[in-house]
Formats: structure tokens, sequence, C-alpha cells
């Protein structure tokens, strides 16, 4: 059995983590940790998250020492900010501990790129070197060997399952930029209450336009520029995107499914991408499940993919699992479906 912590664990993300490593076979829940300043401190996770309750009753431990905590552990789950990531990896990995960070902290490599989009410079230039980006269908045999993972964001998610297939097969028109428009539930901005996260305040609306941190991850990992605009929506949990791309000249939509088919029907090791040809993605088909739902339609040389995944779980916690799975060489879904 592998000792497993998850730091950061209070959070919507954290409860999922919790119950998925609770499920797992393989794997020994040894201790949930919160900042050691947090009002959730020795309560019982399942006291926040009462889905949990009969499952998982372990009480959030204070971090008051991480280096001795990491001697008891040999993977690690950080859901917590992306400069709290940042500081607690190297002290985890120093251990010897297998580390999944679910933060922005060492998803990019880039001079600016963490001044501009974090706030913060990167004070570990060596392990934000070694980290692999934990894009589960597509970085398998790197993820087989890492030992730090960056788990990439839910946006970035949903958007590179559907455009990477066509982008690999060449058909997608460089001349013109993807346009990726995503609407995300209200459960992205976290748990803790805010303004812009109430329900009573919450419209469909479009933000970060043309400033998101997640347009630089997303067309860092599939090599080329886009236009991404995030939407958030009056709902709890999901992401639906969008994303309208030129076709090279040619292209047909048996070259399409071809290039699919390809890319998420090959091999025995099952995952969490589901094919729709033409029918479009839809949130309730994928809300409380692991799976990323991709659907697509051409017209005169244009196509427009759906994209639908739960944001807190393929968009974050299952798809750390997936990970794990993928690390430790056992079936990609244990503990997922």
């Amino acid at each position: 059995m592998f000792k497993t912590l998850i730091i950061g664990a209070s959070g919507y993300t954290g409860a999922e983590l919790a119950k998925m490593v609770h499920q797992h076979p393989h794997l020994q829940l040894s201790g949930l940790y919160v900042s050691a300043s947090s009002h959730d401190a020795n309560k019982p996770i399942s006291a926040l998250h009462g889905t949990l309750k009969g499952l998982v009753d372990m009480p959030l431990q204070p971090l008051v020492n991480p280096g001795k905590v990491a001697e008891q552990a040999d993977i690690v789950l950080l859901a917590t900010a992306h400069e709290v990531s940042h500081e607690l990896a190297p002290v985890f990995l120093a251990h010897g501990c297998q580390v999944f960070d679910l933060s922005g902290a060492f998803r990019v490599q880039g001079d600016d790129f963490y001044p501009r989009y974090y706030g913060f410079e990167h004070q570990a230039a060596d392990w934000l070197e070694q980290a692999v980006y934990g894009l589960a269908e597509w970085n398998k045999d790197a993820i087989a060997t890492a030992q730090l993972v960056a788990v990439p964001g839910c946006y970035p998610t949903a958007a590179q399952l559907a455009l990477k297939p066509l982008i690999e097969a060449g058909l997608i028109d460089d001349s013109q930029w993807p346009v990726i428009n995503a609407v995300s539930g209200a459960s992205g901005a976290g748990r803790k209450a805010t303004m812009a996260n109430s329900f009573c305040e919450v419209s469909l609306q479009a933000y970060g336009i043309f400033s998101h941190r997640h347009q630089p991850e997303i067309a860092t990992h599939l090599g080329r520029e886009v236009i991404f605009t995030p939407h958030l929506g009056s709902f709890k949990r999901g992401i639906l995107a969008t994303i309208t791309a030129k076709l090279t000249p040619g292209t047909t939509e048996a070259a399409i499914a071809e290039a699919m088919v390809k890319a998420y029907s090959q091999g025995g090791d099952p995952h969490a991408v589901r094919l729709l040809g033409n029918q479009p993605a839809r949130l309730q088909d994928v809300v409380h499940t692991c799976f990323c739902d991709i659907g697509w339609s051409l017209h005169n040389g244009h196509i427009i993919l759906t994209s639908a995944i739960d944001n807190l779980l393929k968009g974050a916690s299952s798809q750390a699992m997936q990970c794990i799975n993928i690390r430790n060489k056992f079936p990609q879904m244990t503990a997922l479906v």
C-alpha cells in the first residue's frame, strides 16, 4: 500500500481526492492537511463535506512541519494555492515522495510566465524543468517515470483533449488561430465565498479576456497560439468548451473521425475520453464523472468541437488519480469508475 497524503484537503478538490484515495485498493489515506492558520484545522473532513460521512471522517491536521510529514508519505497530492505548492513541492520531492500538484506552480516553463500570470518569481527551476505535464491520455510515457507531475488546469484539459488529435494529424490550418470559448461552474473559483462566485451575484459573463493564465498554458502545450475566453456560469460544476477552428484544405469528416479514433480508441488501457461523433457534448453527461466527452461538426472548411468535463474531476482530482495510476502501473481508471 502506498501511503498517500492530501495537502489542502478542505476544498472541493481535496474532498474528491480523499474519496478516491479511500476507494483505491493500492493507496492508504495516511493524512489530510490544511494550513496551520486554517479555520478548518482539526475538524473532520466529513464535517465540511457531508458526502464523506461514514467513508472518510479523518481530521484535517494543521501542516506545521512539512519535512517531518514527508517522512510518512510515498505519494503527496497538493490541492493548494500556486504559491503554496511552489514552496511545498520541493520539500516533499527532497524526501523521495511522488508529488502530484494540482496547482499551476509547475505547468509551464518560461522566463516571465510566473511573474506575469501568477505574481511570483519561480524559485525551483530544476524541478520546473523536470516536471511532467499530466495530460493523462497524451503523456503516459513521461508520467510513468515522473517524480513530479503538474496536473493540467481544468480549461486546458477540456480544450487540449479536443484539439490535440487534430493538430497532431495536421488537420488544423495554421493561418487561423483556434477560438476557444469555455463556460465553467462557480466551483472552479474554490470553496471560499466571495462576491465574485456567490450564486446571488453570478451572471453568465466572460472574464480574463486576453489575460487569463490558462491561455498560455493551452498554447504552450498545444504548440500554437489560440484565442481563449473563459466564462463563469450560474451552475455549480462542469466545463463546456466550444472550439472553432479552420481545417486544412480537403479535410473530410472521415479524416476527423480517424484522427480522434487513433488518439483515443487504441490500446488496451481504458481511459477517460469518450467520442460522440457529430453529437454535441453536454454537461449533464459528465458532471460527477471522470470523463471528457468530445463531439464535432464540420461545415465549409471549419470545425466546431464541443468538449465537456467536470471541472473538479477530469479538470482536477480524477486526472490526478489517473496520473497516480499510470505512474504506479495500476489500471488507469482504478478508483474512478
